[in-house]
């Protein structure tokens, strides 16, 4: 049985990877000072009552050194299971830091069961956006690169089914390097991604696609993630929607941790390491992608909007 909360429990709902509300991909972010009596049951019990992709949860760390930047534990919920990566809310996370004066500085790093990730406050102006707010800022992510690979599987028609009948021109997986996190909890972790990339004729192909879920949830790989290349002349590179029933998720609105695979992927066709990426799911989303081919890690840009705020009373 899990445990009840002794107090009520801060928390605040976030449009990630949006400039304005109701669109991007919706987070709760909980924050848990320590104090509070939780137990991983109860942790899933609350995304499962929020049943939106993703809820987190946010403890602080004491750092032993008061110049390093602010440190915070960091675990993801989808409302079946606990996630080893997820980049929405992690923006979602700092969003919330940084627009609450909860952070003095404009660097905070996760600590999460995909090792210690950064998140800095930058430059109001970028040019993918077409505004500038004088209270508004971006967020920039810092997150390990996944690898894509040649997919192995003569059954690609499997997912030519799962898309409707979807003309396919590539098929990638992702490797299956494991990911060491530092001790969370006193246990590191291994973690591997199970993602599949299905390559698209046209970025119309993408954005008009009606997939069939149930299909989907019989392919391999924990998500697909369906990408074209936008046409010449467009102000993106190219165009994605993520499917994850397994995951309990069956579209994820902006997937930012798919694109650490689509900046590997697109920068083998592409030539190229910056991009500018526009998630075509029915609540769209835009980020700003750069892939650092020197240190393996792919660094993921995007806006916050706040809609909500609250306090879990149970």
């Amino acid at each position: 049985m899990a445990m009840l909360v002794k107090k009520p429990v801060k928390y605040f709902m976030v449009n990630a990877f949006s400039e304005s509300a109701f669109k991007g991909n919706p987070a709760v972010v909980c924050f848990l000072d320590g104090k509070n009596e939780t137990d991983d049951s109860w942790l899933q019990s609350l995304a499962s009552e929020f049943n939106i992709p993703l809820t987190c949860f946010v403890i602080p760390i004491t750092a032993s050194n008061p110049l390093d930047p602010p440190h915070f534990l960091l675990r993801w919920f989808t409302p079946i299971l606990e996630v080893d990566l997820c980049a929405h809310a992690t923006l979602a996370s700092a969003h919330t830091l940084f627009s609450n004066g909860l952070v003095g500085s404009d660097e905070v790093e996760f600590v999460t069961h995909s090792g210690i990730l950064t998140a800095k406050r930058v430059s109001k102006t970028l040019k993918f956006y077409d505004y500038e707010e004088k209270e508004s800022f971006l967020i920039e992510l810092d997150f390990p690169v996944i690898p894509t690979c040649e997919y192995n599987s003569s059954d690609i028609s499997m997912f030519s089914k799962a898309l409707n009948g979807a003309t396919i021109v590539d098929v990638q997986g992702t490797k299956n390097a494991k990911i060491i996190s530092q001790a969370f909890n006193g246990a590191a972790k291994a973690t591997s991604t199970d993602k599949i990339i299905v390559v698209l004729p046209s970025w119309e192909s993408v954005t008009e696609l009606q997939p069939r879920m149930d299909d989907i949830s019989k392919c391999p790989g924990k998500l697909i993630i369906v990408t074209a290349a936008a046409p010449k002349g467009s102000v993106y590179d190219f165009c994605s929607r993520v499917f994850a029933p397994k995951l309990g998720v069956d579209e994820d609105s902006v997937c930012g941790s798919a694109h650490c695979a689509l900046a590997h992927y697109w920068s083998l066709k592409m030539n190229k390491c910056d991009f500018v990426a526009y998630a075509a799911s029915h609540r769209s989303g835009r980020l700003k992608v750069h892939y650092d081919q020197e240190k393996q890690r792919v660094l993921l840009t995007g806006k916050a909007v706040t809609v909500m705020r609250g306090s879990i009373l149970v």
